[in-house]
């Protein structure tokens, strides 16, 4: 079984992307009202729906295309239809985008621990994310050992003891204002020492300054391949993601000062911008690989584009 097996998590989806799920029909109902067939106008409509549910305009764009083509090729399609259309063109963009479809995951068997660093700016829910996953490599059986390397807040630090505390799980840490880098540095050290499975490491996220981002960043990457030399094996962005627009800007700064090789989007649950998954996936064509969609423990879960779809437009 693997790590994440043990979950509920379509109930929970379903419950999490109820704002925007009902935003987004509310929309396309109006957009297609009186009308019996997908026609230029329809199609003009929903474009506005996309694109106001935060999908995006480029990703946006590329779906009315992609309909266009069906429309042209069909010759007749009904309004009816047009929701089918929808989930499966949109599951087809996330599934080229490496945004598949995970039920379950394990740890990889040829080496330990398995290293992720964490990247993304204050507020987003990077710590909450850090320690739910934490508690669910735990609740697996795995050995979880957390790196407080972002030493520019303290409350960053304390806010992952914390969380360590309440997982139950060691924090490696130092003062404020300590080398991040000598933190990573001594999390794995530690980690490895202790055989353990998976060390996530919390990092500052100071956009303002990207040249001293960047390089801090590379450091802390040089210095952890010193004790492991896979580390990191996932740079993981975290994104807020009811905040829309701004989760689109924050990616691709993020993405222009290192290597993001995974996305875990929290706060789908308070809003109705859920389409915002879509887009990043979309334009970063890095995957999605966790989703937040609550404040319980077991409310993040690995994404599957099937059940995101059939969430958000019905099952077909």
């Amino acid at each position: 079984m693997g790590i994440f097996s043990i979950f509920k998590k379509k109930e929970t989806l379903d419950k999490g992307l109820e704002k925007t799920k009902t935003s987004v029909f509310e929309k396309i109902s109006r957009a297609i009202a009186g009308k019996n067939t997908v026609d230029d106008d329809v199609l003009d409509d929903l474009e506005e729906v996309l694109i106001t549910s935060d999908v995006g305009v480029d990703t946006t764009l590329k779906i009315i295309e992609r309909i266009q083509q069906r429309v042209a090729r069909d010759k007749y399609v009904s309004t009816s239809e047009l929701n089918n259309i929808l989930r499966e063109e949109i599951a087809s963009l996330l599934e080229e985008n490496n945004t598949g479809d995970l039920d379950d995951w394990e740890l990889p068997s040829d080496h330990k621990p398995y290293v992720i660093l964490v990247v993304g700016v204050n507020g987003v829910g990077k710590t909450t994310t850090i320690g739910k996953l934490a508690y669910q490599f735990k609740r697996a059986g795995k050995k979880v050992y957390l790196g407080a390397a972002d030493t520019f807040r303290a409350a960053a630090v304390e806010q992952i003891v914390i969380w360590g505390e309440r997982v139950g799980v060691p924090v490696v840490k130092q003062q404020m204002g300590a080398d991040p880098a000598s933190v990573a540095f001594d999390t794995l050290a530690s980690a490895k020492a202790n055989g353990a499975d998976v060390v996530i490491i919390d990092t500052a996220g100071r956009l303002h300054n990207k040249v001293g981002l960047m390089n801090e960043l590379k450091k802390i990457k040089d210095v952890m391949k010193k004790v492991v030399p896979e580390a990191p094996d996932e740079v993981m962005l975290v994104l807020d993601g009811s905040t829309g627009q701004n989760a689109f800007e924050q990616a691709k700064q993020f993405s222009a000062v290192t290597e993001v090789s995974s996305l875990a989007i929290t706060k789908l649950d308070g809003t109705a911008k859920g389409g915002v998954v879509i887009g990043i996936s979309d334009q970063l064509k890095v995957p999605v690989k966790y989703i937040g969609l609550g404040e319980n423990m077991e409310d993040l879960q690995l994404f599957n584009r099937r059940n995101f779809v059939d969430s958000l437009f019905g099952k077909k």
